[in-house]
């Protein structure tokens, strides 16, 4: 009897693991055939490898033919059986407004487009050692690149030194290499102001700063300028205040919310030490221009704001992932509007300036006023997504389907 329950324990499972494939499987069926509707835009585009990291560079440039825009996408990749992973760039062709317009009239429905007429291609890839976990241009230079690997760490490329087409050997060569952390890590964020400063985390509860400013050809090797050591468990993610230059947040598997000052002499005890969420916290972010306000994601399930000035208590909770929260990012033109994905393979779009609104039953029982949007074109967990500034309410999902989406919301 003993010997044959690990055998109905694994059918058991197996039998799960079916019906929540079914279950996936039907959700996407429903959503797509509701797309033309919920959408100005869906892209989709499978990806040879799953990406971790996703991040809209700035550039934006007309076709010939003024009905396309042409932009690009910093990605990475995630292998397996010892396949290379590279950092790549995506240059892809979108429709413009004008195009969005003539086949709004001509269908009478949402203009969503298929792939054919929105050319996606991998421009240059670039030798990585491991997976991205995640990569960030400079703010002031985009060939400029950072990437998180998955040992300690940070590799600095610049782009335009670095051939298209990747050597056939798989040696990674970064132009620079930041070291002070020895163990994997997700949190990577330049400084949004200073030129070349930048912080990551990792596994061993460190938040490391450096300066690429003292890069020289003889010194390739640059060491932290400063190690922060306040978290007891891995730290997920930091943030740096658009608005105090010498202030950031870290979060951590601790639970715990830190906000640091760059000024202080003191690298093992914070400013603020926040009992943030119930469980661990995955994210954080700064709000990108109104001065105190941040936010913060965890394996709650929850989406917390919180103010500066009070960190006793939150401003407020966005409740509606029925996952882990993974990722938040703030509008840049829409001060109100903040996004946040999951491990529950969706993507909420939040107005905050709706907070408190009155609401009919009916309506109610799809989620809070603030609630503006729910992306459900995924199938797998949610890595990263980001807001493309250039286009205001146009984002890019990248999933662990190898999946990654580009979408605009009616």
């Amino acid at each position: 009897m003993d010997e044959r329950e690990p055998e109905n324990d694994n059918v058991l499972l197996n039998h799960k693991l079916l019906l929540e494939e079914k279950q996936i499987n039907e959700e996407y069926k429903v959503w797509k055939k509701n797309s033309p509707f919920l959408y100005d835009l869906v892209v989709t585009h499978a990806l040879e490898w799953p990406s971790l990291t996703v991040e809209w560079f700035p550039d934006i440039a007309l076709s010939d033919d003024k009905d396309h825009t042409i932009q690009r996408l910093l990605v990475g990749t995630h292998t397996s059986d010892n396949a290379h992973n590279y950092l790549q760039i995506v240059s892809l062709k979108l429709p413009t407004e004008n195009e969005f317009s003539a086949k709004e009239d001509a269908n009478k429905e949402s203009s969503v487009y298929s792939n054919q007429s929105c050319n996606i291609q991998i421009t240059q890839r670039i030798n990585h050692d491991g997976e991205v976990n995640r990569a960030r241009y400079m703010p002031e230079n985009p060939n400029i690149i950072a990437s998180r690997t998955v040992a300690g760490p940070v590799y600095i490329f610049d782009r335009s030194k670095h051939s298209n087409v990747p050597s056939d050997d798989g040696i990674c060569k970064p132009d620079i290499r930041l070291v002070g952390l020895t163990s994997e890590g997700y949190g990577l964020e330049w400084h949004p102001r200073i030129h070349g400063k930048i912080l990551s985390a990792s596994e061993e509860g460190v938040v490391c700063l450096w300066d690429i400013n003292s890069y020289t050809k003889e010194n390739r090797e640059i060491e932290a300028l400063q190690s922060y050591n306040g978290h007891s468990a891995w730290v997920e993610d930091i943030s740096w205040s658009a608005v105090h230059d010498a202030v950031f947040a870290s979060v951590g598997d601790d639970k715990k919310l830190l906000i640091w000052d760059t000024r202080d002499n003191s690298p093992m005890t914070p400013k603020f030490t926040v009992n943030a969420h119930s469980r661990e916290i995955n994210c954080v972010a700064f709000h990108p221009t109104v001065e105190y306000m941040l936010a913060t994601g965890s394996a709650d399930k929850m989406v917390n704001l919180w103010d500066l000035r009070n960190l006793s208590r939150k401003v407020h909770v966005l409740e509606s992932h029925m996952d882990e929260v993974l990722q938040l990012q703030w509008n840049y033109s829409k001060q109100a509007v903040l996004a946040s994905s999951g491990a529950d393979r969706r993507l909420m779009v939040w107005d905050l300036g709706k907070v408190g609104e009155e609401q009919s039953p009916e309506d109610a029982e799809d989620g809070p006023p603030e609630l503006l949007f729910v992306h459900g074109g995924h199938t797998n967990k949610i890595s990263d997504f980001a807001w493309d500034r250039n286009k205001e309410w146009t984002l890019c999902s990248v999933a662990e389907d190898n999946i990654c989406q580009v979408w605009q919301m009616v």
